[in-house]
């Protein structure tokens, strides 16, 4: 089976339209019939980074695959970078501004849930070079969690 791919922009900034990427993964993966536990992780895991790069990042991107075993997904943007990625992946920790979190965000679950959602993730960043954060979701683990 060859992999469905799909690559979705996330504008910095744009609360509007924060999460229309993972709701569109969302949809289809049901209409593709994966499990609804496996479709829920993917979608914690992108509306997480989505939110990450409408609040921290530059401009981003969120490319999504399907191959035969797994679901992978990328989440980039060319943002300030994570100083200390050791500390951004404690749960509580955040950088987020007092607007963010007057919003309702902030919270400092965005990279643990996207750990604790993923089989797999790989964080990369450096100051002032951006970020990017890879998952995986092994399909025949079906729904378990994380």
């Amino acid at each position: 089976m060859a992999a469905l791919k799909k690559n979705y922009y996330i504008k910095s900034r744009d609360f509007i339209r924060a999460g229309e990427a993972s709701i569109k993964i969302q949809t289809l993966l049901k209409s593709l019939n994966f499990n609804p536990k496996l479709i829920r992780r993917v979608a914690i895991c992108g509306y997480e980074g989505e939110m990450n790069v409408v609040m921290h990042g530059g401009d981003g991107s969120l490319s999504f695959a399907i191959n035969p075993n797994e679901i992978i997904m990328e989440i980039s943007d060319d943002g300030p970078g994570i100083v200390d990625i050791e500390k951004a992946m404690r749960s509580g920790f955040s950088t987020a501004s007092d607007e963010h979190r007057e919003m309702g965000f902030g919270a400092g679950m965005g990279l643990p849930n996207m750990k604790k959602n993923s089989d797999d993730i790989i964080v990369e960043s450096e100051k002032d070079q951006g970020t990017r954060v890879r998952m995986v979701f092994f399909i025949d683990k079906g729904g378990d969690d994380g």
